[in-house]
């Protein structure tokens, strides 16, 4: 991910059982047209940076892939 903090506070909720969504959960929901409000106002235990940690983690995933297939 491109912020390392992002990744540790999404990290640290998954792992201490704090939120059951991993990051493909928000990603479909956002790509399913929901709002990052619509997904704060239904999961109210995520961050707005929960959600851009997602978003971070997405982007540098198809980076790799990118990379990979370069």
């Amino acid at each position: 991910m491109s912020n390392p903090a992002q990744l540790r506070a999404f990290a640290s909720k998954s792992r201490s059982g704090l939120s059951s969504l991993i990051a493909y959960d928000v990603l479909s929901y956002l790509a399913a047209g929901m709002t990052p409000q619509d997904i704060l106002h239904d999961f109210p235990y995520l961050t707005a940076e929960d959600i851009q940690a997602c978003l971070s983690y997405a982007a540098d995933r198809e980076r790799h892939l990118l990379v990979a297939h370069a």
